[in-house]
This record gives C-alpha cells, structure tokens and sequence, in this order.
C-alpha cells in the first residue's frame, strides 16, 4: 500500500521529482477548483446542477442550442476572469525549469495555459471552452468573439462563413474524443519518468488508464487528490489533499530554491 500524507510531503516524492527530467502531468478538476472552477462529479460540481449537452440533442434541437448558448452567455465572463492558482503556477514553474514535459488536461479551462504551459505542450482531452467551431466547415473562432455576439442579442448564432451551426470547442457527451489529443497524450504518459496525477477521481477512460501506461513504460505514479481514487493501491505514493499548495511545495523542492 502506498504511502499517504496530509501535506508532509512524502520523502520519496521529493527524491523522485528532485531526479525527474521527464515529468507529465494528468490533471482533472480538483486542481481548479482552487480557482473557483467548481468540479463536475461533487455534490455542488456542476452535473448536479444542470444536464450536460448531447451531441445529438445539440445538433438536431433549436431550443436545446438556444438554451445552452443563454447559459453560455452568462457563464462564460465567469471563466474568462478565473486565474491560475498555485497548482497551476508551479507546473508553469517546472516546465520553464525544463523538468516537465507537458500536461494531459480533463479540464476545459484554459488555466494551465494562462499560468505560463505552452499551449503546443497542454493536451485538453476534452477540448477548451475558449474554442468555438462550425459543426459543417470546421472553422473556428475565440470564445471572446462568440460573447460578444450573444451580448449583442443573437439567440442562435451560425457560422459567419457557411452559416453552419456553431458549438463550443468543449466535447459533448456522445462525441469521442479527439484521436490527435489522444495520441499525444499516449505519447507523453510512454514517455514519462514521473507523472503526477492531480485532482482527478480516475474513473472516466481514457485518462484514467494514463497512469498504468505510464507506470509500464517505467515511470513512477504519484497521486495527489482529496479523494480516494481507483488507482491509489496501484501507485508508489498518495498524497491526500488540496493540489495548490501540494504542488507549490513540491516545485520548491524539486528546483532546489
């Protein structure tokens, strides 16, 4: 069984991290919520509160899209004004150190990238919320422009170019995921010496199986979660509690400063 800590942080995390060229990161929502994103499985998350798209429902259904394009309108200045807190800041931290090689997201945020991680080194398995594209052309468009459209009065508002339905860059339930995202982030958990899973509940494939192909292509797993999660009893450490200062502290220790 692995070793669990509250915020001590586990000794051989500290060497492992400290010895690390090569660390990946699997982040889910637990990292943001520190941000005041709040998560999607809990109790207050945001399944709980109202249903999830369908592709299906999306596509065929007027009044679904104008529904999820009013709440849009007024979620999305929420997102824009999030920041980074010190989870995502000290991943930012290690990849300018040259230790991390890049992060493998659940989350649609956009936060880790925001922090200071190259985009062309975050890998959103479930796409961004700061994407919009056409459902016929494939063109793409900044969220920020979209807004400004919704304020603008339109309810349901098309592609500029071929006048095809518009969606979030987000995935919908009933749509896979991208196969590019997917095999990149295959590539990156193969590479991996150290990867450190954050604030994820490992239950949705396929992120959740990342850790063990990580783990069999040699390198140690570290989870660090408030929660228990399936994998704790496959992994060489735990460590139990909020991502932020775990993170922080750990980016201290494995940069010596």
């Amino acid at each position: 069984m692995p070793e669990t800590r509250d915020f001590e942080l586990n000794p051989r995390l500290i060497e492992l991290a400290s010895g690390a060229r090569r660390i990946v990161a699997l982040t889910g929502a637990g990292i943001s919520t520190e941000s005041g994103i709040p998560d999607y499985r809990g109790p207050n998350g945001l399944w709980a509160s109202q249903k999830p798209p369908e592709l299906g429902d999306y596509e065929t259904n007027e009044a679904a899209r104008i529904g999820f394009w009013q709440e849009r309108r007024r979620r999305y200045p929420q997102m824009l004004a999030r920041e980074p807190n010190a989870g995502h800041l000290a991943l930012a931290k290690l990849e300018r150190a040259g230790k991390l090689l890049g992060v493998i997201t659940q989350n649609i945020d956009g936060l880790h990238q925001k922090a200071g991680n190259h985009p062309e080194r975050v890998v959103e398995l479930h796409g961004t919320t700061h994407e919009i594209r056409c459902m016929a052309c494939g063109r793409r468009y900044a969220g920020i422009d979209l807004q400004r459209r919704l304020d603008a009065g339109e309810a349901d508002p098309r592609c500029p170019v071929c006048g095809g339905v518009l969606r979030s860059g987000t995935i919908l339930f009933g749509e896979p995921l991208p196969p590019a995202a997917i095999e990149q982030a295959l590539a990156l958990s193969q590479a991996a010496d150290l990867m450190l899973v954050i604030g994820t509940s490992l239950v949705v494939n396929p992120a959740a199986r990342l850790p063990l192909i990580a783990q069999r292509a040699g390198a140690a797993v570290a989870i660090i979660n408030r929660e228990p999660t399936p994998l704790d009893e496959r992994v060489e450490i735990v460590e139990r509690g909020d991502a932020g200062p775990i993170l922080g502290a750990l980016a201290q220790y494995a940069l010596g400063v």
